[in-house]
């Protein structure tokens, strides 16, 4: 092991954010060269930052180091308090008071959200060792984690070090993203003043979105775009969308989608997108959350990419007079988008835009870079006629 290698000393005496900070700078000091001697060291910290199908491994990795550098004493494998031992500590505790502050200050691509409560990282009483066995995947990623976790509980290698490689390659990462997306929107910008898109076009550009991988927070923009488009002339607003993973029960939200007549907070109308068939049981599940709400709403709509079950079609319109006037319908995504195109076929322009912009501003962690970049490369083809 070489010296440089070896802990620096004085981090250790700092508070968590001024560790922080003063990793960013000795990141950005060293943002043209590496600072990890080791290749085996070096390929897994490389390997984790940029597994772009699995972000919870870096946040992972990024607290352990942290309250590795903020108390020395503690073992960086042992990031649950329910271990019981006096080198345990929270390691969502310092994801969630630190680094989540840390990651959208740089914007760094990493998940806005802890990775302490995703379904491999919870509800854990055992040290992260080697040894232990983490289902999740790509399960190359949580064994090369852990496998960094026992190098700096073994001291073959600081964990200031780890930590500043980990986010000189984030900003790396940064940058790269950075210039892709301004590579692709100015291609676009090179398209303007060319005949704009039919609205069958603009169908097939955004069906052709559809069709990616991951695309599942696409139909809730989709609908999301219209109203942020057409809402003035209908007097409505789309109310905030919740984020991608949260439960209706955990937002206290009656769909997907809400929207509200201006100057009313009142829900009238509600969204609720599936990826798959309506079955049976999403329609009785509405219908709960329908005869729960404070007021009556006028629609609960269903808007599906996979085909629509007559049956339960016909059963959705039987709670009408149940539910005391809400109409519980299902709709096909595409067919609702494709209405709405030719009917408000002067402000389609308009629409394409404003979906654009839900797209780009969605997190990465509900719309890919991957897919974000998909749907500008898309739009530049269209409209370049390619």
């Amino acid at each position: 092991m070489k010296k440089r290698d070896c802990l620096n000393e004085n981090i250790q005496k700092q508070e968590p954010d001024q560790i922080l900070q003063d990793i960013v700078k000795k990141a950005t000091a060293n943002l043209t060269q590496t600072v990890i001697s080791n290749p085996a060291i070096r390929e897994r910290i490389d390997y984790i930052c940029r597994c772009i199908s699995n972000r919870a491994g870096v946040r992972l990795l990024m607290s352990c180091l942290l309250g590795k550098l903020h108390n020395p004493k503690i073992d960086p494998r042992k990031p649950y308090t329910e271990i019981g031992s006096q080198d345990c500590f929270s390691g969502r505790t310092y994801d969630e008071r630190y680094l989540t502050r840390f990651i959208n200050e740089y914007r760094l691509p990493v998940n806005s959200t802890t990775a302490f409560l995703t379904p491999t990282l919870r509800n854990i009483n055992q040290p992260l060792t080697t040894d232990k066995e983490l289902i999740g995947r790509p399960r190359e990623l949580y064994i090369k984690t852990l496998e960094l976790l026992e190098y700096v509980a073994k001291n073959k290698i600081s964990a200031e070090l780890v930590f500043i490689e980990t986010v000189r390659i984030l900003l790396l990462l940064r940058e790269e993203k950075l210039a892709r997306m301004t590579s692709l929107i100015n291609a676009l910008k090179r398209t303007e003043g060319s005949l704009p898109l039919s609205s069958e076009s603009i169908l097939t550009l955004i069906s052709q979105h559809l069709a990616c991988k991951n695309a599942s927070r696409l139909p809730v923009l989709i609908v999301a775009a219209a109203y942020k488009t057409a809402g003035i002339m209908l007097a409505e607003r789309v109310l905030p969308l919740n984020s991608h993973n949260a439960a209706d029960f955990q937002t206290g939200s009656l769909a997907d989608i809400e929207i509200c007549i201006i100057n009313d907070d009142t829900v009238v109308t509600a969204y609720e997108m599936k990826m798959k068939r309506v079955t049976v049981d999403d329609i009785n599940t509405a219908v709960t959350k329908i005869m729960r709400a404070p007021k009556r709403i006028d629609n609960y709509l269903f808007v599906t990419t996979d085909t629509i079950d007559p049956i339960v079609a016909e059963y959705a319109a039987t709670f009408y007079e149940e539910t005391g006037g809400t109409e519980v319908a299902i709709l096909d995504c595409l067919g609702f988008l494709r209405h709405f195109l030719h009917l408000f076929h002067r402000i389609r322009g308009e629409y394409l835009n404003a979906y654009q912009e839900l797209v780009l501003n969605e997190p990465d962690s509900a719309v890919s870079q991957t897919l974000k970049e998909a749907f500008l490369a898309l739009r530049q083809a269209a409209e370049s006629g390619e």
